[in-house]
């Protein structure tokens, strides 16, 4: 008995046993290939990829920061220098971002937050490279079916000419830019705020805030509408992040940039 349990189990965690990344990678390539990306850009992107043990921790890791106390939370976040910053900002950027709330209806005190806690605006981008941690995401994630779907997407990109391989770096999960997109909604919601004929939104602030803007009107966001907990500007907030302490922080913050502009 105690030889077939451990056949048993030898079988189960042979099954269970993630697939070699180099093999993994190779069947990618060809899905991607089938779905028009080109031969070579998936070269270029994907040329001498490996998996990265520091994106699979955090992706373990990362539910633990949004089980905090709401007020743990948004205190740690909304601290006196990054208040007093934002206001700054809001007044030196007023007639863009005045532009912007009059195309899409998203107060700017709200997309302010929102820039200041996602990348202190625009201070500090992430230094992953995009594509190598959607390719360990891909891999070895327990969300691989979302995290393929995204490098599909961030390869896209660069096959389309919106961003070159070596400028995408961001946070740990694939996020890019001012605001942290993911390559899905970079494709789906980035926009040329600027007027400058590209949606950049690694480079240029008034890209970012004007596609956030975007995302938000296209994900239910209501104008002249409160965004207090439980409102259809809450869920769309929590369209940008599912955690609720999140999105009341991103609320809380606006409103105290929004009391003293």
């Amino acid at each position: 008995m105690r030889l077939l349990a451990a056949a048993l189990l030898g079988v189960c965690l042979s099954a269970a046993a993630p697939e070699p990344f180099d093999s993994w990678l190779l069947s990618f390539r060809e899905e991607a290939l089938a779905a028009g990306l080109s031969a070579k850009t998936l070269q270029r992107c994907l040329g001498v990829v490996t998996p990265d043990p520091k994106v699979l921790a955090l992706d373990q890791q990362h539910h633990a920061v949004f089980q905090q106390p709401f007020e743990t939370f948004s205190a740690q976040r909304i601290t006196p220098s990054r208040l007093a910053r934002g206001r700054r900002l809001l007044k030196q950027h007023r007639s863009w971002l005045q532009r912007i709330e009059k195309q899409y209806d998203v107060p700017a005190p709200l997309l302010v937050a929102i820039w200041g806690l996602e990348t202190d605006f625009g201070r500090y981008l992430g230094r992953f490279s995009t594509l190598r941690a959607l390719a360990t995401l891909a891999h070895g994630s327990s969300r691989q079916a979302f995290f393929r779907k995204e490098l599909l997407e961030a390869l896209r990109l660069v096959d389309r000419g919106d961003l070159q391989p070596q400028g995408m770096r961001g946070a740990w999960a694939g996020e890019l830019g001012q605001t942290q997109f993911l390559p899905s909604s970079y494709a789906a919601f980035a926009v040329d705020g600027d007027g400058d004929g590209r949606r950049d939104l690694i480079r240029s602030a008034q890209d970012a805030l004007a596609s956030t803007a975007h995302y938000l009107k296209s994900h239910g966001w209501r104008a002249g509408e409160g965004w207090e907990e439980d409102t259809p500007n809450f869920e769309a907030l929590r369209t940008w992040n599912r955690s609720r302490t999140y999105a009341k922080t991103i609320g809380l913050f606006a409103r105290q940039l929004e009391a003293s502009n």
